[in-house]
């Protein structure tokens, strides 16, 4: 099968990310003796820089590991809706929707305290070590891809009228960043190595203790302060108003990243692990238990038979997101990926394209969907704006409303640890940057609703549910592959049918054919409430890559599924690196969608 690119082989180590410079600089911790997760930890502070329009610092990170040593783990990376982050506040202000943008979109930073997380448990250098990538380019400049100086020209407006602190970093002189020009951010390269001056001073010649002393800094340092008196200015967001967030210094303080066992489904010889649902995770596996138990019994790879069904779960795993996922009330998730449930819901499968929003009813219980997502499913949006076009990259409005995306990072070493994550949210679109730190607020509240008595209700101390969603998968029972995508909802249905991609062709040369799979045409619906403001949906939607044999979108139409064929090259962002458990062998491949995502290794 033709590819754009090789799946790398090696055995000491691989690396994929959706930059190619945090990719090199995670490599080049490698080369260094440090191991996956300080590899990880280097290149996600190199997305903050190179892909800000992405994530950034205060932004989140669920990370799944999986120890050469030990079990799988969730590395929870999402903060919490802050103390004063009520329904009630909330709707005192006149709103309907989280807005989209503006400090009362903002959950606690998670991003950072993640990372620091995994590098003391797991790692094996100091702040210093790891962020000094991340410093020489915000410091001495890279040229950024077409995609930031792009989301920065369609904000300008909201920059130089209202955010002004992001357009003294983003407009110097009135231009954008441009590809093959130097851009810095000195201000956020100030940051760290303060962070790490004060750290060191403070822990000593201890790694854990000079650690220690950053999540410190971070949570009540000068970092915090900043953080603090930002969320407290009255900012511009989507709703045409200024308000302030609810963002304290009390919150901050006493939040952290934890660990948790991931959720698993067991598909064919394979385990599959996600973080739990308080984020999206759970609708992957709730794709595969609507399958056939083997892949042999799957319809034939990319007909129109195969792409129906695949949609069609993807409809009723998504409808079950919607009423039974989130972090404010316990979530079935055993009956949701039980047998008994999902053979009633493969039955729901037919012929035709089903154009409505249909979750399950767990152990009897009836569905709890918000009142908006009622609405929009009835065809009855009210007075919100229209779905905003396009998947992928970032759609942003001038307002700076965005359907959001992120960025991804596998890395496997020579010993066999693994791990996988989904750096997202503080894009620069999000929030004014903050001018002492280099960067700006996050808007994850913007997922949950202003509604009491939901999964997903705004609630003090819970997490919004997330779209982010990183993977690894198990081959009899040890750690194979890691792998994941940017793309807000598309992220868990891409890496289904990857995945897929992959357990169909199974091995080719040797080994996973990561690559292959990578490159296979995809494809996406946005048949059920959006995650983003305006939270939209348009039933019955199929989004398909123009490399789609036509046939096959032609009976797609026939059956009902109102298809858009899109650039040839346009569904999908995914990394993935991979551990033969046979034979020890390493792989990595990257997508060549965007022309940035890149695969190293040896």
């Amino acid at each position: 099968m033709f590819t754009t690119r090789p799946t790398l082989q090696g055995t000491f180590g691989m690396v994929a990310s959706t930059h190619w410079l945090a990719s090199q600089s995670a490599m080049a911790v490698l080369e260094d003796g440090g191991n996956a997760y300080d590899a990880a930890v280097a290149g996600a502070f190199v997305l903050h820089v190179v892909e800000p329009h992405l994530n950034g610092p205060a932004g989140e990170a669920p990370i799944i590991l999986a120890p050469a040593d030990g079990p799988v783990r969730v590395l929870c990376g999402q903060g919490v809706a802050p103390a004063g982050a009520t329904v009630a506040h909330y709707r005192s202000l006149g709103l309907d929707l989280v807005p989209g943008t503006g400090p009362l979109a903002s959950a606690v930073p998670g991003a950072f305290d993640a990372w620091m997380t995994l590098l003391r448990d797991h790692g094996t250098r100091t702040p210093a070590e790891v962020l000094r990538y991340a410093i020489g380019y915000a410091e001495d400049g890279h040229a950024p891809v077409e995609r930031v100086g792009d989301t920065v020209e369609t904000v300008r407006e909201l920059f130089e009228t209202e955010w002004t602190s992001s357009a003294d970093l983003y407009l110097p002189g009135g231009r954008a960043p441009r590809p093959g020009e130097l851009w810095r951010n000195p201000a956020l390269a100030a940051t760290w190595r303060r962070l790490i001056a004060e750290a060191e001073a403070e822990g000593g010649d201890d790694r854990t203790a000079q650690i220690e002393a950053a999540r410190r800094i971070w949570r009540e340092g000068f970092i915090a302060e900043a953080v603090v008196a930002q969320a407290a200015r009255p900012t511009m967001d989507t709703s045409g108003e200024r308000h302030a967030g609810t963002l304290t210094a009390a919150d901050l303080a006493g939040w952290s990243a934890s660990y948790e066992e991931p959720a698993t489904y067991e598909w064919d010889g394979w385990t599959l692990c996600k973080a739990g649902p308080w984020s999206q995770g759970p609708a992957f596996l709730q794709q595969l238990a609507l399958l056939p138990s083997r892949a042999a019994d799957l319809p034939a790879y990319g007909s129109a038979d195969y792409v129906h069904r695949l949609v069609e779960g993807t409809k009723l795993a998504m409808a079950d997101r919607e009423a039974w996922y989130g972090d404010a009330a316990p979530v079935p998730l055993a009956t949701l990926l039980s047998e008994p449930y999902n053979a009633a819901r493969r039955a729901l499968v037919g012929d035709r394209a089903s154009h409505e929003l249909r979750p399950g009813a767990p152990d009897g219980e009836e569905p709890r969907l918000s009142a908006h997502a009622t609405a929009i499913a009835a065809g009855d949006a009210g007075h919100l704006p229209p779905p905003m076009a396009g998947a992928g990259e970032p759609t942003v409005a001038k307002d700076g409303g965005t359907r959001g995306d992120t960025c991804h990072i596998d890395v496997v070493d020579r010993w066999g640890n693994m791990v996988s994550a989904t750096p997202s949210g503080g894009w620069l679109q999000s929030n004014p940057v903050i001018p002492e730190l280099g960067f700006p607020l996050g808007t994850r509240l913007q997922m949950m609703w202003i509604e009491e008595g939901l999964p997903n209700s705004l609630t003090p101390g819970r997490r919004p549910r997330t779209t982010l969603s990183p993977s690894l998968a198990l081959r009899d029972g040890v750690p194979a592959i890691a792998f994941g995508t940017p793309g807000g909802d598309q992220q868990d249905q891409w890496q289904v049918h990857f995945f897929l991609a992959l357990a169909l062709r199974d091995r080719v040369r040797g080994g996973y054919d990561l690559q292959g799979a990578v490159d296979a045409p995809n494809w996406h619906t946005d048949s059920f409430p959006g995650s983003f403001y305006p939270r939209a949906m348009v039933p019955g939607s199929l989004t398909v890559e123009g490399r789609t044999d036509p046939d096959v979108v032609a009976e797609l139409r026939r059956r009902g599924h109102l298809v858009t064929v899109g650039d040839a090259w346009s569904e999908g962002r995914l990394c993935a690196v991979a551990r033969d458990p046979r034979t020890g062998v390493l792989s990595a491949a990257a997508n060549p969608r965007g022309m940035q995502g890149y695969a190293v290794g040896r």
